[in-house]
């Protein structure tokens, strides 16, 4: 017979390689929380044994000895409030990190909610399909692999390729829809960093704060020097404190920086655990532990308040290569992979988007109708390139129409290289792309000129975005730039596509070098 006493209660048995073992805790579930009385320590249960229950614990195993008390805590849970934007958490969802910003007037609900790290991902019934955009900033994602306030968008490459820089940019370009009264449009932001360095994050929260895009955000961390199990919790923690801004009907994204890190503490923990080695040395529940914390990114339906979750994991490789067991994992489990290739990186073609490799699975239906007009059969022709160049490597006799062909690609792939903590609105993206298709950039550029056109491009840029900017422009455009997004196919057609008329401006500007109201 059960003796209650010991139902919620146990006593530590051993003490070993940073696990604990506790006897009694006869009412436990694997993922329950404890406590460790005599210490304040709290740790995770993760093994149920016959004799003894296997524990992970958040701090050092120094502070725990044998014969200490514990008990069940139940369910592990975060507070979520309002009160998080622009502070650092703890895996556990613990302020580190004050927020010194000002918040901002909104309606979010501001007491907290306690809500459970590990829950149930939404059901079918309660979704909808991904319909709204959630622009990057980057003109190469946005126009060829869009992505959709509710998917799952992988970035994917080798170390020192770009991927954190791509993520964070995409943080820093929602602060125009984060500064508008519409609570509808905003998008509240969470980074998680899983095994980086300290210094590292507090850069990124610099950045932020920077940028002004610190009070919309909220950064989880469990650094390099944090234990196994808080590197494990964190991305659990902060997809709950997501979810607290999904639940109200709003709309958030999340950060996973990277899973790589998260899949190799949580083998650690499973190997100290004595649990059976899979491939890799990786548990066999490994694609289970990252499937069930994607799932629960997902846009709902208005029954459900309409909120969505867009997630950004990140994973890197080894020289490059997507084939290995935790990458292809990721990659079924999300809509679609972002790949950054590091010898794209090192000729300069920045950020470093691997056209071939990458694809949006869902997010064509959320793109502005505006900006998949101004795109065209601008991916054709970069894979067309592509082929070609390697090509003419072995022969210079070249025939007139592959020349004009290798000579467009080269003037394209110059287009949508961009500088990093840049994101351009999506006016100035379409603006680019219309004028890059149109032919009036290339116009711009000496027929004698056969390669470096990059300084051709950028100086047109500049004119063109100093174009855009301009008072007369935007009193005349404005409303045009604001209802981008509210543009479907009934609004206009290739042929009499709106930025002709604004780009038949720009020509006459572009030969007098002023605009003329």
């Amino acid at each position: 017979m059960k003796n209650k006493k010991f139902e919620n209660f146990g006593r530590v048995i051993e003490v070993k390689d940073s696990i604990v073992y506790a006897e009694g805790l006869l009412n436990v579930k694997a993922g329950d929380s404890v406590l460790f009385n005599q210490t304040l320590v709290r740790g995770l249960v993760l093994n149920l044994e016959k004799e003894r229950v296997g524990i992970v614990t958040f701090d050092p195993e120094y502070l725990i000895k044998p014969g200490h008390f514990v008990s069940s805590t139940g369910t592990f849970s975060v507070e979520a409030n309002i009160n998080l934007l622009g502070s650092i958490t703890d895996s556990l969802g613990n302020i580190e990190v004050y927020p010194d910003i000002q918040q901002k007037q909104t309606n979010i609900e501001i007491t907290n909610k306690k809500i459970f790290i590990e829950r149930k991902a939404p059901g079918v019934i309660t979704r909808q399909s991904v319909d709204e955009p959630m622009l990057t900033g980057y003109t190469v994602v946005d126009a060829l692999f869009p992505i959709g306030r509710g998917q799952r968008e992988l970035i994917i490459g080798d170390r020192q390729v770009g991927k954190t820089t791509l993520a964070i940019d995409t943080i820093i370009n929602q602060r125009e829809y984060n500064d508008a009264s519409d609570e509808q449009s905003k998008l509240f932001c969470v980074y998680v960093a899983v095994g980086q360095k300290k210094s590292s994050v507090l850069q990124i929260k610099e950045l932020l704060k920077k940028e002004n895009a610190l009070s919309y955000s909220i950064l989880v961390a469990a650094t390099a020097a944090d234990q196994a199990a808080a590197q494990y919790m964190a991305p659990y923690t902060g997809t709950a404190i997501a979810e607290f801004f999904r639940d109200q009907g709003l709309h958030a994204l999340i950060v996973y920086d990277d899973l790589s890190k998260h899949a190799a503490a949580y083998r650690q923990l499973s190997l100290l655990l004595r649990r059976p080695p899979g491939r890799e040395a990786f548990p066999g529940d490994i694609f289970y532990a990252h499937s069930r914390l994607l799932e629960r990114s997902c846009k709902l339906n208005l029954t459900y308040g309409g909120g969505s979750l867009t997630a950004l994991p990140i994973i890197e490789t080894q020289a490059g290569d997507l084939s290995a067991y935790i990458p292809t994992n990721v990659i079924s489990i999300t809509d679609g992979q972002i790949f950054l290739q590091k010898e794209l990186f090192f000729k300069g073609q920045r950020p470093a988007v691997d056209v071939g490799n990458s694809v949006s699975r869902v997010g064509s239906k959320a793109q502005p109708y505006a900006l998949k007009i101004a795109t065209g059969s601008l991916r054709f022709e970069l894979a067309q390139y592509r082929e070609l160049a390697i090509f003419s490597q072995f022969d210079n006799a070249l025939d007139p129409v592959t020349r004009a062909t290798l000579r467009r690609g080269s003037i394209l792939t110059e287009v949508l290289k961009q500088s990093p903590n840049s994101p351009l609105p999506l006016h100035k993206m379409v603006l680019l792309l219309q004028s890059a298709n149109s032919g009036l950039l290339a116009l711009t550029i000496p027929e004698k000129i056969s390669s470096g056109f990059n300084k051709y491009v950028k100086e047109f840029e500049k004119k063109l975005f100093e174009f855009a900017d301009n008072e007369h422009v935007i009193a005349v455009f404005g409303p045009l730039f604001s209802y981008l997004n509210l543009m479907n196919k009934n609004d206009f057609t290739e042929e009499n596509h709106p930025f002709n008329y604004l780009l038949d401006l720009f020509s006459k500007d572009f030969e007098n070098n002023r605009f003329q109201v």
